[in-house]
């Protein structure tokens, strides 16, 4: 080949010049895989049943391979109903709108009963800059791994840690950063106070940290872990937590990052997987939201996108996010909490508009 024609020649491989746009392949499925799935639906309260029936609404949009089991499912009830377990043990998958718990007075929250039953022990949260969505830090993108089976969030009070838990919580968050190239695991704890509950926790993270070398490990006291958040979030990648200072540290991150109206997160166990707004606070609302229908779907939105991910449909993963991200760039369509003024119903239809 001559010198003349090199570079044209490389041009073509590398294509330049070509009209014809390709895709990377992402996904060969087996037979089957294309059958539409059954996924448990928790509406729940406050603007629950606002958001999950705007993901009904666009799920419906992208003829997306899933189809919802509704269950009527209200925070003030004493105890799990053993169909909604029966239903999540059958589907593996659950979609949940807020559940409220009651503040004090002895009352168990059905959240916490949820995830022991299901034995949901890890809870994830993903806290990342959205663009167009200004925010007082730039490159932020947290991972929150938090411990949800037992300590004091558990509702056990005084009941310690245990080994198995915290080696099970480690791994997992490890393999997640291994999954997703992900660089650093930081374990955040009050092992210097905490000596036997947290001294524990460290020692496991450490252990698994060792069999991990790809990945950089660091320890930080949850106290300079909080300062450190709203000074220098950036220097954050892979946070794992016990269960109480996991659930400070996600709502922290989620405020840091643009607010927890659009933070995706999910419950996962061996066998289940339950995906809800990533950050708690928000996540029923009020009755003002709930009476002008101006609740922000976007953090559920994202979550059924994880969650369709994790049913191996990632091409409909792909197109929600777009439009969900799309929407938040333009800034057209925007709730209150996000500094616009529409609705629910507003913001779903913009993002089935930038569907692909």
């Amino acid at each position: 080949m001559s010198r003349r024609a090199l570079p044209i020649f490389t041009k073509l491989l590398s294509g330049g010049g070509s009209t014809t746009t390709t895709r990377s392949v992402t996904y060969m499925p087996r037979p089957g895989d294309g059958t539409p799935r059954p996924v448990t639906l928790i509406p729940g309260d406050g603007v629950g049943p606002l958001v999950t029936g705007a993901v009904e609404q666009v799920m419906e949009a992208m003829h997306a391979p899933v189809y919802f089991e509704k269950y009527d499912i209200h925070g003030d009830m004493k105890t799990v109903p053993p169909e909604l377990i029966e239903s999540i043990k059958k589907n593996k998958v659950c979609l949940k709108g807020g559940l409220k718990t009651p503040v004090g007075g002895g009352v168990s929250s059905l959240n916490v009963m949820l995830r022991k039953e299901l034995d949901l022990y890890a809870s994830l949260v993903h806290c990342f800059n959205l663009q167009g969505l200004p925010t007082r830090h730039q490159n932020v993108d947290i991972v929150v791994i938090r411990e949800n089976t037992e300590g004091e969030y558990a509702g056990l009070e005084h009941e310690v840690i245990t080994k198995f838990c915290s080696e099970r919580i480690a791994k997992y968050a490890f393999e997640y950063a291994y999954l997703n190239n992900r660089k650093k695991v930081t374990a955040v704890h009050k092992a210097n106070i905490m000596k036997l509950a947290d001294g524990l926790f460290l020692e496991s993270c450490r252990e698994i940290a060792s069999k991990y070398p790809s990945i950089q490990y660091n320890e930080m006291i949850v106290d300079n872990c909080s300062m450190q958040l709203v000074s220098k979030p950036e220097q954050f990648d892979v946070m794992v937590t016990p269960n109480l200072y996991g659930n400070l540290v996600s709502n922290v991150a989620a405020g840091i990052a643009g607010g927890t109206g659009v933070m995706p997160g999910g419950n996962v166990g061996a066998d289940h997987a339950v995906f809800e707004q990533g950050a708690s606070a928000g996540n029923v609302g009020n009755e003002k939201l709930v009476e002008q229908k101006k609740a922000n779907p976007v953090a559920l939105l994202l979550s059924s996108a994880m969650m369709l991910r994790h049913l191996q449909f990632p091409s409909f993963a792909d197109r929600l996010e777009t439009a969900v991200k799309r929407v938040i760039s333009e800034g057209k369509y925007r709730t209150k909490d996000l500094g616009g003024i529409s609705t629910t119903q507003e913001v779903v239809d913009a993002v089935i508009a930038n569907l692909e």
